[in-house]
């Protein structure tokens, strides 16, 4: 039986048709699409990957501006009457969960911190239970103000982890980047995290040419010493058209360069990486001792697309099969509308099947979504 789709939420732009000849994934394969959509609950698409992962953006506002995020005058946010409300993302997550398989979420934003009913949230995924029975696992992105006053009472909801963007442990050099003198905050929130037992602690940095590539070092020393585990993510075409260069991109291979200036690095195990996003490197000093792990996020120079296990919505209620995608499909009308928990779930099942192999960045015709990252939720 044909599964009801609705039309995607046009963004200005063409949709631009599946092209698996053109795509480039992991490890060099190019993935063939699948004759028709198989009978199964769960979110597949036609390369043969299963969506268990949901980034759920609860807002696309948020306290700083990051240079490779939003322009320093900020961004005209969402009405609030378009904001799905708290007891409707519960909803959307029940149905993710029990309906399409979903077995972790992740909080987003913008700055998800800024949303008042988070812990209610998040206490309602936690009581949901995997196809394998399980409670979800749940995570936070945040960019860790606020954090201080609310770990503890996140972990009590049911929070398992964090991840906090810092790009630089420098004062004056954070507070460049982010538009913003609230270091001190950040690393507050992060000390707080780690005693409420939302570990792993991860910490994501983006290295901008000018700005912090030359303290590569500087955050991986700060982490290792405090039992935190850094990613490094290349600066990727998600924030204001005129703030991203790929010439003058901080690839992979250079921050790899600039961390083995102090520490040995050994590439971990690719069994261990599984589905995501960074390669793990081990850590080692000089004399060959073990110091912690370091990831690396490649996604523009050595993407992962071919194990991309992740499908997205936004604080507006529109579901996205991937970070650059063109286009969306509206789950917030048919869910205002009256429509059940199982037609839901058939419409994210139809949008998800036409996910596209990668996401394009090298094709000639490569065009940067219209949403900037605090939109579209990271």
């Amino acid at each position: 039986m044909a599964l009801p789709t609705t039309a995607p939420v046009p963004l200005g732009i063409p949709l631009v048709p599946p092209r698996a000849e053109s795509a480039t994934v992991a490890g060099g394969g190019r993935p063939a699409p699948a004759p028709g959509r198989p009978a199964t609950r769960s979110l597949i698409d036609r390369y043969s990957r299963t969506a268990r992962d949901l980034r759920v953006s609860l807002t696309d506002r948020c306290n700083l501006r990051c240079q490779y995020c939003m322009p320093a005058e900020g961004l005209e946010w969402a009405p609030t009457s378009t904001v799905l409300s708290d007891d409707e993302v519960i909803r959307v997550l029940r149905v993710a969960v029990e309906r399409l398989w979903v077995r972790e979420i992740r909080f987003t934003g913008g700055e998800p911190l800024l949303r008042k009913g988070l812990e209610r949230i998040i206490e309602a995924t936690s009581a949901l239970r995997t196809d394998e029975g399980q409670p979800p696992a749940t995570s936070l992105t945040t960019n860790g103000l606020g954090l201080a006053r609310r770990a503890h009472g996140l972990a009590e909801a049911g929070l398992r982890r964090v991840n906090v963007s810092l790009d630089s442990v420098d004062r004056a050099t954070y507070t460049a980047i982010t538009r913003r003198d609230r270091l001190d905050d950040v690393l507050a929130g992060i000390e707080a995290a780690a005693d409420a037992g939302l570990a792993p602690i991860k910490l994501n940095a983006v290295l901008m040419r000018g700005q912090n590539e030359d303290q590569a070092v500087e955050l991986l020393t700060y982490a290792l010493g405090r039992g935190y585990e850094l990613r490094f993510i290349e600066q990727m075409p998600l924030g204001p058209h005129e703030a991203w260069n790929r010439e003058q991109m901080v690839s992979a291979a250079e921050i790899l360069s600039r961390l083995r200036v102090r520490y040995d690095l050994r590439r971990a195990d690719a069994t261990e990486r599984g589905s995501a996003p960074a390669e793990r490197w081990h850590v080692l000093d000089r004399d060959g001792s073990r110091l912690g792990a370091v990831g690396i996020i490649a996604a523009v120079t050595d993407n992962f697309c071919g194990a991309c296990d992740r499908t997205r919505l936004t604080a507006d209620g529109q579901v996205r099969t991937c970070l650059f995608a063109r286009s969306e499909h509206d789950l917030r009308t048919p869910l205002r509308s009256g429509s059940t928990d199982e037609e839901l779930a058939q419409i994210w099942r139809g949008a998800h099947w036409g996910k596209l192999a990668g996401h394009g960045i090298d094709d000639p015709g490569f065009l940067q979504p219209d949403r900037l990252m605090s939109a579209i939720g990271g």
